[in-house]
């Protein structure tokens, strides 16, 4: 099974959630950093 860009998206936005619900004073970090990697993932920087 490979995983792809479709597979990584809802992943990490599970682990975020988890994460989010166990201690919401990571949502400013989890959120950043999850809008950051869409970005870097969008413009095909990382593959």
């Amino acid at each position: 099974m490979s995983i792809s860009i479709a597979h990584i998206q809802p992943i990490v936005a599970l682990i975020a959630g988890v994460l989010i619900l166990v201690m919401p004073r990571l949502l400013n970090i989890i959120v950043a950093l999850y809008l950051i990697l869409v970005g870097i993932l969008g413009l095909g920087i990382l593959r």
